[in-house]
């Protein structure tokens, strides 16, 4: 029975994805014809499916860039970023989508210190930075086995040495790997899809405009309470705006 319902979801599968590659391919003949509102609604039917690839945003993204729809262009293109953060077509193509937005802010540059660790934590992933502190652990448990049961002075203060090397990399390791993980749990972009988005001093309609934001913008989600979320933008301000008014990048 089980073998039964495992061929029945494989044939499911190979099903959904054969249909996912002819809807890819007719959305992309659509889009080489033209026809982008079209191309569009075949990209979001394979979206729909919960399959995603940076190529499908990107060709996406294209799309909406061709109808001068300002939002869901940048969305799509930083959406293809996440998945394929190298691809330089993809931040050339997003710095275009960029140039028609209204809202000009600048960016705060970080400090010194905290520019470069916050590089090198993101030359690996957590995953990777907690791998390397897993593999320090157990070199530092070999070494400090060859310290204790060696009987030559030589090898044992080798083997001291190193244990002590592994140690402190392993907190280095450590320390990087909890910051990545702050790092990405605090990163929540947002894009503002809204044609003008009134930004609030609070969370509530009745409370002071603060300044206003225009489709396209790139923000940072800071907090939510009830359907009012706290923005922060790239030259420091903040402010309150309807939940409403912007869409999520990461889920």
């Amino acid at each position: 029975m089980k073998q039964i319902v495992y061929i029945f979801i494989v044939l499911v599968s190979v099903g959904a994805m054969a249909q996912n590659n002819a809807l890819f391919e007719q959305a992309n003949a659509l889009y080489n014809d033209g026809k982008y509102a079209e191309s569009i609604d075949k990209y979001n039917a394979i979206l729909e499916t919960e399959n995603h690839s940076a190529e499908l945003y990107f060709n996406l993204a294209n799309a909406h860039y061709k109808l001068n729809n300002i939002a869901p262009s940048i969305y799509f293109y930083e959406k293809a970023l996440l998945l394929s953060p190298n691809d330089a077509e993809i931040k050339n193509n997003l710095a275009f989508a960029n140039n028609m937005t209204i809202d000009a802010i600048d960016n705060i540059p970080e400090a010194g210190f905290s520019k470069l660790l916050n590089s090198i934590a993101h030359v690996m992933s957590f995953d990777s930075w907690a791998k390397i502190a897993v593999g320090l652990v157990f070199c530092f448990v070999v070494l400090f086995l060859i310290y204790y049961f060696a009987y030559a002075t030589i090898k044992k203060r080798l083997a001291f040495i190193g244990s002590l090397t592994a140690l402190f990399l392993l907190c280095v390791s450590l320390a990087f790997a909890f910051h990545k993980y702050n790092l990405v749990k605090n990163d929540k972009p947002a894009i503002v899809f809204e044609q003008e988005c009134k930004v609030k001093s609070e969370p509530n309609s009745r409370s002071e405009e603060s300044f206003r934001l225009h489709e396209g913008t790139k923000v940072q989600v800071l907090d939510t309470v009830k359907n009012w979320s706290k923005i922060k933008l790239s030259d420091g301000k903040t402010g309150w705006v309807s939940s409403g008014d912007i869409k999520m990048l990461s889920d």
